[in-house]
């Protein structure tokens, strides 16, 4: 004769066993909803950072064939209508003396118009113009809240 089947291992999970998982995905969604949106933020700001490239690039080809006010030069690769995103407000170009640039991203509300700024320097023996984000002398909103 067969014996019957415990009735017990066949309802499936307990409750206690359903509790436990759910503490366990909330435990891990507390965890990495933060990391998550410090990830999507800084994802954002990427755009930010990219906007700097065609006035470096403008600069840049500047120094290397006539030199003569290549701040114009960046100034004239980033126009407003070509920057303007849902992330980047401006980009501004602004001479420091003969042989030194400094660029400054503006993000739009949506990410706090947090500032990214870049320092490019033209070396006193020629060749190309060295671009730093320097973070203790000149570092933007962007490196205080992780975002650069």
């Amino acid at each position: 004769m067969k014996q019957p089947l415990n009735s017990r291992s066949s309802l499936g999970f307990t409750l206690i066993e359903l509790m436990i998982v759910v503490a366990i995905v909330a435990i891990l969604a507390v965890i990495a909803l933060p990391s998550y949106q410090s990830y999507i933020q800084r994802a954002r700001f990427s755009e930010v950072i990219a906007a700097t490239g065609p006035a470096k690039t403008a600069i840049d080809v500047c120094v290397q064939i006539s030199g003569a006010d290549c701040a114009a030069a960046g100034t004239n690769a980033v126009p407003p209508t070509a920057v303007e995103t849902d992330y980047v407000e401006k980009v501004e170009v602004e001479a420091v003396g003969t042989d030194s640039w400094v660029i400054t991203a503006t993000a739009t509300d949506l990410l706090d118009e947090e500032t990214f700024i870049q320092v490019g320097t033209r070396p006193s023996t020629g060749g190309r113009v060295t671009w730093e984000n320097n973070p203790t002398t000149n570092p933007g909103s962007c490196v205080a809240v992780n975002l650069c």
